[in-house]
């Protein structure tokens, strides 16, 4: 009886899950990013609150969780000083760019590629010519929307302005009272499972808090990389590409690519007047190398250390999770199919232990240090 109690809880909450966040998924999505924000600032909050010796004060917490969040918001306001204006400016230029144009100071190379292929016998499809490669920039880079994407950006600044108050609300008690959220999940569970859930709970955000942290790191790391190297051979809109290139890399796989499609094509706009050889193509050299270099430094050092602290999980898992993530949600299900292989992978090593394949994978009793 008591194996079927535990799978009908498992079964009902999962259900619940699933009904409250398709009814309701603009709140379940401020509260997440609610709650993640509190994972990431909560050693910022503990600081402050001993800090400044606040902890014994019945209005230490609400002062800590102000100050917290006042420090979030200068960090967010000091990133936006320094990327806004390039991004606008560039923006603007990108939305008045000549694709046409780009395609055609890249066409020496494309020829002199073409003739290499055939002097080794290789015969390639017509359909790889200069319009089907304009056709393909211009789906996955359509530098001419960028105008109107700015637009509904703008134009979608009011539903923003809501969310950023009912996010920073939340975070507000999240930080003040650092058990909120677990007490109200343990208050949806039954009596029996209480101390199950107190465990889930508790190891899920001490992992989730390790990954995002790793992630800012990560992103931190990258930007300082591709910026420092792009502006070491003088290439503008240095801090623009390596930030970037730092987000779109969050994507599994795909990101660093299209980072670096990004910064290419990037700069080839903006030196778009230089003589292809030896001026533009030293340039897009220069490039290249820069986020080859990131990309061994991500993959070799970065990525290892976030996964092994957080995921602990074998590389061909995490492949074949992000695959099920992109399969399922597309670009968005590859960046969540992580943080939330976390939370099933310790919901089902603390509810389903007894499974042999939740000991395999989950790692057995495994705790977080």
């Amino acid at each position: 009886m008591k194996w079927n109690n535990r799978y009908a809880f498992i079964v009902g909450a999962i259900l619940f899950v699933a009904v409250v966040t398709y009814l309701f998924s603009d709140i379940v999505t401020y509260v997440l990013i609610a709650w993640v924000l509190a994972m990431i600032t909560q050693p910022v909050y503990r600081f402050i609150l001993a800090r400044l010796h606040l902890a014994h004060r019945s209005w230490g917490s609400n002062v800590a969780a102000l100050l917290t969040m006042l420090a979030l918001l200068l960090v967010i306001v000091m990133l936006g000083l320094m990327l806004v204006p390039p991004i606008l400016t560039q923006a603007a230029n990108l939305a008045n760019v000549d694709i046409y144009a780009v395609i055609g100071r890249l066409e020496e190379p494309f020829l002199a590629f073409q003739q290499w292929l055939g002097k080794m016998g290789i015969n390639y499809e017509e359909g790889l010519g200069r319009q089907s490669i304009t056709n393909t920039l211009q789906r996955y880079f359509p530098f001419t929307r960028i105008g109107d994407w700015v637009s509904s950006i703008l134009g979608a600044a009011s539903g923003f302005l809501f969310g950023l108050f009912a996010v920073a609300f939340i975070l507000f008690f999240f930080l003040r009272e650092d058990r909120l959220f677990i007490n109200f999940l343990i208050a949806l569970t039954p009596r029996e499972y209480e101390s199950q859930m107190e465990s889930t709970v508790t190891e899920t955000t001490q992992l989730l808090r390790r990954y995002f942290a790793g992630i800012l790191l990560q992103i931190t790391c990258i930007t300082i990389i591709v910026f420092t190297g792009l502006s070491i051979f003088g290439i503008k809109n240095a801090l623009l590409i390596g930030f970037f290139a730092a987000l779109i890399n969050v994507i599994p796989y795909l990101g660093p690519l299209i980072g670096a499609i990004f910064g290419i094509l990037l700069t080839a706009s903006t030196y778009i007047d230089l003589p292809f050889y030896p001026d533009l193509f030293g340039l897009l050299v220069r490039v290249a190398a820069v986020f080859a270099v990131m990309q061994l430094t991500d993959n070799m050092l970065l990525q290892p250390l976030i996964f092994s602290k957080s995921v602990r999980a074998h590389p061909l898992e995490i492949f074949l999770v992000i695959l099920l993530g992109g399969k399922l949600g597309g670009i968005l299900g590859m960046v969540l199919a992580i943080p939330s292989y976390i939370v099933i992978r310790v919901f089902a090593r603390v509810f389903l232990s007894e499974f042999k394949i939740v000991q395999k994978i989950g790692g057995g009793n495994e705790k977080v240090d």
